[in-house]
């Protein structure tokens, strides 16, 4: 196994070039063991490493963390670390697929670094949620990665079933790659592997249960990953993935599993929504007043254009909801950024206090 087998390139050793002259060597993270990460080398070995405390205090947030995924600079024999390298920097993300983490936190989670494509996976049933792929494409697009999607289970429905989720797959993003298969049999994944070359990264997603453990296991050949039983009501398989790991496929090319994602809430800005929504500002702008809500307001060129069946109803729906979590998002960052604030100004008052009693 070599580095770009890994997917190192030239833009990746042009920017190591000052490590390089530390004695520092190049790796990927292929795990988060929370206190420790996985890293391969460009030989092919594994090893466990350790964050280096002057790469943890240059992070301003988690999400400038190593993640899984990441280019990073190792030193290795630190005498000073129980670990065999320290993590001594890491190189800027070609992509980054992250999101909002989970709840009430205002917070980016890094799902997955540096990779080529997202598949999303899911079936023609009833995990099938066109607002919930939408909002998935839509973190896909903003990392820079390739969208696909795995119809998984496909020996379970009809062609008619499978077709008609293929096209309104194709109406939320045109030119989407769409292969319909079966993770538990093999059937339809020489199709799902066909972008996947060495050097090549593909990050699964999807909903807990749907089947991304029965696919790593039958693309690796090996019951990697434990699968649980099928719920006898949903028809979904139970949770198995329990952390994200970056793995070397036999046939050439990484996956990263990722746990099932419970929600898909957006970290992004106005900006890249309206870009996404560029159809329907554009017809915004014909509405008869500004200050329009897209409701029932006279002359509304958005519901004149529903009515007329050039834009769904949903897709506005969406749009508005999206608008509104952005707005509670940009809400909680201000005041998180008071309440970082605050904190720093006690901190540094406590601090000046101390040190005219220590004079």
């Amino acid at each position: 196994m070599s580095l770009e087998d890994l997917g190192w390139d030239a833009q990746f050793e042009a920017a190591f070039a000052d490590f390089y002259s530390k004695g520092w060597e190049p790796a990927r993270l292929i795990r988060d063991n929370k206190i420790s990460y996985g890293a391969f080398l460009g030989d092919g070995t594994e090893m466990e490493v350790a964050l280096g405390g002057s790469v943890y205090h240059a992070a301003q947030t988690d999400a400038e963390l190593p993640a899984v995924g990441d280019w990073v600079a190792l030193e290795r024999g630190a005498e000073e670390n129980e670990y065999e390298a320290v993590i001594r920097g890491r190189l800027k993300r070609k992509t980054c697929l992250s999101r909002k983490s989970a709840g009430k936190a205002s917070a980016e989670q890094v799902i997955a670094a540096n990779v080529d494509w997202v598949c999303v996976v899911t079936d023609a049933g009833r995990d099938f949620n066109e607002r919930r792929l939408e909002r998935y494409f839509e973190v896909i697009d903003r990392s820079g990665a390739q969208a696909m999607v795995l119809l998984n289970k496909a020996d379970l429905f009809t062609e008619e079933q499978l077709e008609s989720a293929k096209q309104k797959l194709l109406a939320l993003l045109p030119g989407l790659r769409v292969v319909a298969g079966s993770a538990l049999k093999g059937d339809g994944l020489e199709s799902f592997l066909s972008p996947l070359k060495p050097g090549i990264t593909l990050a699964l997603v999807g909903s807990s249960g749907v089947g991304k453990s029965t696919l790593v296991n039958n693309l690796l050949g090996e019951e990697f990953q434990w699968t649980g039983e099928v719920n006898a009501v949903t028809g979904k398989g139970m949770h198995t993935t329990s952390a994200r790991e970056l793995l070397c496929l036999p046939s050439g090319g990484m996956l990263i599993d990722n746990p099932g994602i419970r929600e898909i809430q957006l970290w992004t800005d106005a900006e890249e929504l309206k870009a996404s929504f560029a159809d329907l500002d554009a017809l915004a702008l014909q509405c008869k007043f500004r200050d329009c809500g897209h409701g029932n307001d006279q002359g509304c060129a958005i519901q004149e254009a529903i009515a007329e069946g050039q834009v769904s109803r949903e897709r506005l729906v969406n749009y508005l909801k999206l608008d509104e979590e952005l707005e509670r998002l940009s809400r909680r960052q201000k005041k998180r950024k008071i309440t970082e604030g605050r904190r720093n100004r006690r901190e540094l008052n406590s601090k000046a206090e101390k040190y005219r009693r220590e004079r």
